[in-house]
């Protein structure tokens, strides 16, 4: 009697319009899931820059020159979405050599609202990755914070985009690159992003030297309360940063999340007993600037740690940032305004190395030196040396070109007028 029941209802299911989660697995088409969450991660990614990065780097400048951090940014979210439609997603993430990719996807030809990139619509992995693009040379900014000429900056956007940051995303993302091949781990952008950025802001730092007035004139934030807000925006739109660079709503996003947000408390908490201690006084820019570093150096491990590791690395990540954004580049004696390598760079190689120690089998599938394998820190630290010679080398490059054809900085009377009204026409009231 029970079998004749189970059959009548199997035949009626399909009359029924009812799909089984089996059969709806096999069916055609994204996991609604998984879209959806890549959707929210990819709008918070967009949100780091514009407002986030736009905010935090404009309330550190002097008020004269808010309004000129504000536009980079922005202008920068408008050229790279149009380079990346034309050929960054094309050269990043195609088929082509080890070092970069191939020519198949200009102008995306062949998008179709039907293409997929794994369970979710290849349009949504193409914008997700667009927003990572966007954020990486607006990081460079805060190096040349001052003083860098608004036409030069556009050329630079343009021109880093596809010699630097398409050829290292596919090296490590991309489909036969080199880095990933040789198993460099980067779960979020550490290298793609962070080391990528901060060498190249110092790159630009030494080539322009230091701002008019520097180590002699009052050059504080001006507006802290922007900084702390757009801090804060960063740190929201991170989790769309590294838990959505899992491409899936499942345990693998939910863990980056929480490290996420563990190393990100950590360092902010650990820059600020840094600077208390050395300093007497814990500063609002000081917690902000470690959580920031806190996001950085996470940022490589989020899918590979657990929250141990992610704890250590974040404690480790303010105290060292600490000191690459206040002791090393007075030792040095470059103007790294807004310490583009001193929390992105460092904070960056921090990350990556200190993946290499904690990386868990259990999380991402990868054992690190504390699991037996010290191997991993070593090919970690060929992916970070890989990094800082092609950016270095073809920063100074492009920075050379462009200072040939257009120049580079602005004149001394500029500098000391401000950058908003003689290059924008336009003041903060």
């Amino acid at each position: 009697m029970n079998k004749k029941i189970l059959s009548i209802l199997g035949a009626l299911v399909p009359l029924l319009g009812v799909v089984s989660p089996a059969m709806a697995q096999d069916a055609a088409g994204p996991d609604t899931g998984d879209t959806a969450w890549m959707l929210t991660s990819t709008a918070l990614v967009l949100m780091m820059t514009i407002p986030g990065l736009a905010l935090f780097y404009g309330g550190m400048v002097r008020k004269k020159n808010v309004l000129t951090m504000l536009m980079q940014c922005f202008a920068c979210t408008c050229l790279i979405t149009v380079l990346w439609l034309v050929v960054g997603y094309s050269l990043a993430f195609t088929e082509g050599s080890a070092f970069v990719g191939g020519f198949s996807r200009v102008m995306l030809a062949g998008m179709g609202v039907d293409a997929l990139s794994g369970t979710i619509p290849e349009s949504v992995f193409v914008m997700f990755q667009l927003t990572f693009a966007i954020i990486t040379p607006a990081l460079v900014i805060g190096a040349f914070a001052d003083r860098l000429k608004f036409s030069a900056t556009l050329w630079f956007f343009a021109l880093w985009l596809i010699i630097v940051y398409a050829p290292i995303a596919h090296w490590v993302w991309g489909p036969g690159g080199f880095l990933g091949g040789a198993g460099v781990l980067d779960f979020a952008g550490g290298t793609v992003v962070h080391i990528n950025a901060g060498v190249a802001g110092l790159v630009a730092a030494l080539v322009l030297g230091k701002r008019k007035g520097y180590g002699t004139e009052n050059m504080a934030p001006h507006n802290l309360t922007l900084s702390v807000t757009g801090a804060s925006l960063l740190w929201v739109g991170w989790f769309g940063f590294n838990a959505g660079s899992a491409v899936s709503s499942g345990g693998a996003a939910g863990m980056a999340m929480l490290v996420t947000q563990i190393a990100t408390a950590a360092a902010g908490m650990s820059w600020m007993f840094a600077e208390w201690i050395t300093r007497k006084k814990p500063s609002v820019l000081g917690i902000i600037s470690g959580a920031v570093a806190g996001l950085v150096a996470i940022t490589p491990a989020s899918g590979f740690v657990n929250p141990t590791g992610a704890l250590i690395i974040g404690l480790v990540a303010g105290v060292v940032c600490y000191w690459g954004a206040t002791g090393l580049k007075h030792m040095f004696g470059y103007d790294d305004a807004l310490d583009a390598f001193g929390v992105h760079g460092v904070g960056g190689i921090v990350g990556a190395i200190l993946t290499g120690v904690f990386a868990s089998e259990a999380i991402g599938g990868h054992a690190g030196l504390i699991e037996g394998n010290p191997g991993q820190v070593v090919t970690q630290l060929y992916g970070i040396a890989a990094t800082i010679v092609w950016t270095a080398v073809m920063t100074f490059v492009i920075l050379k070109v462009i200072g040939l054809f257009v120049g580079l900085r602005v004149s001394p009377e500029t500098e000391t007028e401000g950058l908003d009204i003689v290059q924008h026409g336009e003041v903060v009231q």
